[in-house]
């Protein structure tokens, strides 16, 4: 990441998360002064919150980490981006109603940290309501259960599913190991059917998830404040990977507007199944006890899917795509 100059000038990030997070200004702006990042405020416009149906949903203290640490690790990663919180109620259908709305004002990446545990049939007919937008970006965490404990949006082969890995560094930040994390959710999905972007890359005639990782274990987490929860705690789960995929997309889409070009979109899947280069290959790991789909091996896998960002090559696969 620190290859990279640019910082998503330009662009807004989009975050949808479930209830009202009063403080989510303050924490935010205390995250960034203690990491030296610029302030990103209402008043300056760099961030904008929303509610879904126009009305502030409700306080709910257990909600406020995750949103912390979505505000906070998108904006560590893209410090010049904008960003942009909807705010919704609790219901998975509340929180899906909350993507249109962040597409609509003006987000070209959309992170969501949530979704169902399990696929339902009817989810295949969503897509066309939550993700028609093909200028935009949908990254899902894809869960903290191991194998086959995911559900929607993750499954829809519109959505970028972000898996987990376990990071170690040594004490001058060079990696020493990167393994799949074992919460990390994967598999193979009931009911949509494998995408033609996959076919290269496993043969189950199923969607498979995750599609990328990120560090995502608790272990080798990430700091977050949160002034609602104990204020600075140390954060894991796939949670991490969303947010922080959204924002290397979202310097992605600056560097292709500098370029003259549109935002990457929906083809990211299909530039990133491109270009697996671009990406850290996980070959270690696994997220459960059912065999091969079960652990992480050379090429795709369902724990890491083609692994986690070398950041400069996946921005320049990004933008060079048309």
């Amino acid at each position: 990441m620190d290859q990279l100059t640019n910082g998503g000038e330009g662009q807004t990030i989009g975050i949808v998360d479930s209830n009202d997070y009063p403080a989510a200004e303050a924490d935010l702006s205390f995250f960034s002064t203690t990491f030296g990042l610029p302030q990103c405020t209402v008043a300056s416009g760099c961030l904008t919150i929303v509610y879904a149906n126009g009305v502030k949903p409700p306080f709910n203290r257990g909600a406020t980490g995750e949103t912390s640490l979505d505000l906070q690790w998108a904006h560590a990663i893209a410090p010049n981006a904008k960003l942009l919180l909807v705010e919704t109620g609790a219901r998975i259908a509340d929180l899906l109603d909350g993507v249109p709305i962040a597409a609509a004002h003006g987000a070209s990446v959309v992170s969501m940290s949530w979704g169902t545990n399990r696929e339902a049939p009817y989810e295949t007919s969503l897509d066309a309501k939550y993700f028609s937008d093909a200028k935009v970006t949908y990254f899902n965490a894809s869960g903290d259960n191991g194998n086959n404990l995911f559900g929607y949006p993750g499954a829809s082969p519109l959505v970028v599913g972000a898996g987990g890995t376990t990071l170690l560094l040594d004490s001058e930040g060079n990696i020493v190991s990167e393994t799949a994390w074992h919460g990390s959710g994967g598999g193979e999905s009931l009911y949509f059917a494998e995408p033609a972007y996959q076919v290269p890359y496993q043969s189950t005639g199923q969607r498979g998830v995750p599609d990328v990782a990120w560090d995502s274990s608790p272990f080798t987490g990430i700091p977050v404040y949160d002034s609602d929860d104990g204020k600075w705690g140390e954060a894991g789960g796939t949670s991490c990977a969303s947010p922080q995929w959204a924002a290397l997309t979202a310097i992605a889409n600056s560097m292709r507007a500098e370029a003259g070009k549109g935002t990457i979109g929906t083809n990211f899947l299909t530039v990133i199944y491109q270009n697996p280069s671009a990406l850290r290959d996980i070959t270690q790991g696994s997220n459960g006890k059912c065999g091969t789909i079960c652990d992480a091996g050379p090429g795709y896998d369902f724990v890491t899917g083609l692994g986690s960002p070398m950041a400069p090559l996946v921005v320049a696969a990004l933008v060079a795509a048309p």
